[in-house]
């Protein structure tokens, strides 16, 4: 679907029985703009309901602005491509109706909002439908964020504010849940502490997307890895095959 009269022309074809109609979630032939920068070139993936896929490369290499172009974020513009999310065309959404679909991003900046308490930032994620967790359920899997409930969010720790971000993600009824480099700036110990919430999100069967610069961390978590290289996607498979691929690692991941 061409979204705008300038742009790409497509130079991929719709994969035989793929796509919209028997994956969960489908990224068709995705190409996103900054301005007149051309950041994701071309980008094809599916995923099936349930998994853990890790979108994965280097610095620059259109990791974060695949995920914002999935959440329909204004930037980047998307201006050539299908998004499709349990049969609903995300592409022809704005970001707040793809939030009330059920994508959930957790930016990398957390964006949690000053002035507020933790459950104040809780309860306002809640304003509208569609509801998820309750409050007291999200209490009982994130104690020490019912410890700090009347504490301002901003003041929480990194690794706090990130449990926060998390928690107001499954505060709404979410579909696709998008992790933008929840490890970023944590103590080991505390990515480790992140690492079990993200497994007990993980076995609740939630279908998420983590970008992470901590690869390998992220591909203990995920069952499938994309790898992006300059906007493209160069390689789709298992997490494991790229755990045990020294050489892809070292060509794309530099690790």
């Amino acid at each position: 679907m061409d979204l705008t009269s300038t742009g790409t022309k497509p130079t991929a074809e719709k994969p035989v029985n793929e796509g919209a109609a028997t994956a969960f979630f489908s990224a068709w032939d995705l190409h996103s703009y900054y301005g007149e920068s051309y950041i994701v070139q071309g980008v094809n993936f599916d995923i099936h309901e349930g998994e853990i896929v890790a979108l994965l490369g280097r610095n620059g290499a259109g990791k974060t602005s695949t995920l914002r172009t999935i959440a329909r974020m204004d930037d980047p513009q998307l201006r050539h491509g299908e998004i499709w999310l349990d049969h609903q065309p995300l592409h022809t959404m704005q970001s707040w109706q793809a939030a009330r679909l059920g994508v959930g991003l957790v930016p990398e900046d957390r964006s949690i909002i000053p002035g507020l308490t933790v459950e104040e930032n809780l309860t306002l994620s809640q304003i509208a439908p569609p509801i998820g967790w309750s409050i007291e359920r999200i209490y009982e899997h994130f104690p020490r964020l019912a410890e700090r409930r009347m504490q301002e969010g901003v003041t929480l720790s990194g690794g706090e504010q990130q449990m926060l971000a998390v928690a107001r993600a499954l505060a709404r009824d979410i579909k696709l849940l998008l992790l933008d480099e929840p490890y970023e700036g944590l103590a080991p110990v505390i990515v480790h502490e992140i690492e079990s919430i993200l497994e007990g999100v993980k076995k609740l069967g939630i279908t998420t997307i983590i970008v992470e610069q901590n690869a390998i961390a992220a591909l203990h978590l995920s069952d499938r890895a994309i790898i992006l290289d300059m906007g493209e996607v160069v390689f789709n498979g298992s997490a494991q095959e790229v755990l045990d691929n020294k050489e892809l690692r070292d060509e794309y991941l530099a690790i």
